[in-house]
């Protein structure tokens, strides 16, 4: 009796654990910006909707793309966080790096505290922030 019921136990469906929601407006590391994110597409994506910290050498565009045509873009309103998709844990896609000049493979997790857990990561390498909700 006991084998039976493991094995229709094991045949029933199993509830797909959903990684917590990450929409909303946040402020990056040390206050420099808000970020937006919010559905778009058949993802999440996020852009910096307000630099509350401007840089102090000046630039307020995308001046290290490695693309010469869009080093005029206005750090405001530009696209970071792009393509994301719940990855059952987390939340998996890419985030841009307008201080770099570069894309990386990014995770991004809500914490039990309310912050989110920002990760950019090349090959195993990752480096992690923490952003609080604006308010």
């Amino acid at each position: 009796m006991r084998f039976a019921l493991a094995l229709i136990a094991l045949m029933l469906p199993v509830a797909a654990h959903a990684a917590g929601p990450i929409t909303g407006q946040w402020l990056t590391v040390d206050d420099k910006a808000i970020v937006t994110i919010a559905d778009c597409g058949k993802g999440v994506c996020g852009r910096i909707t307000k630099v509350l910290k401007p840089n102090p050498r000046g630039a307020t565009v995308d001046a290290h793309n490695p693309d010469p045509t869009k080093r005029t873009r206005p750090i405001e309103g530009l696209q970071i966080l792009a393509n994301f998709t719940d990855g059952g844990d987390s939340w998996r896609g890419t985030i841009y790096s307008p201080e770099a000049g570069k894309e990386y493979k990014s995770y991004v997790k809500r914490q039990p505290d309310g912050t989110l857990q920002v990760k950019g990561c090349v090959a195993f390498f990752c480096q992690t922030q923490v952003w609080k909700p604006a308010r």
